[in-house]
């Protein structure tokens, strides 16, 4: 049975949706994917379950199950608060809740549009990285 042109559209409207969202420690983050390679390939590994680690008390960092496409990404970005970015060197997903500034080999998959002061809480944090569907 193949869906009907109004089912197909549908499927494939939610799957260009760029909203997410990042539940945190029980906190609901929500954010917006950007529109890239290495963020479409990010989206397609969702959901996501993960355990955030904390770096240089800067960040929230966690392995990804695979590498994302980076050729059409710049060589680097400047990293602010609320970014959610792609690690190319170490294949890891890294949410900053602090700015950092310019960094080669990280790529921008999108933007936390909610408080992100749950991330700054110490020791590893439960993560669930999920699309949000248009029921929601």
């Amino acid at each position: 049975m193949t869906p009907s042109g109004h089912d197909a559209d549908a499927a494939t409207a939610a799957a260009r949706d760029p909203r997410i969202r990042i539940v945190v420690a029980g906190t609901v983050l929500p954010a917006t994917l950007a529109d890239s390679a290495a963020a479409r390939a990010f989206a397609a590994m969702l959901p996501l379950d993960c355990s955030l680690a904390d770096f240089h008390a800067t960040e929230k960092i966690a392995d990804l199950p695979a590498r994302l496409p980076t050729d059409d990404a710049p060589h680097g970005v400047d990293a602010a608060s609320g970014d959610i970015a792609y690690y190319a060197p170490w294949g890891n997903l890294a949410l900053f809740y602090r700015d950092f500034g310019h960094a080669r080999g990280l790529v921008r998959l999108g933007r936390i549009t909610g408080d992100v002061a749950v991330l700054a809480s110490p020791g590893p944090l439960p993560a669930r990285i999920e699309r949000v569907t248009p029921a929601d």
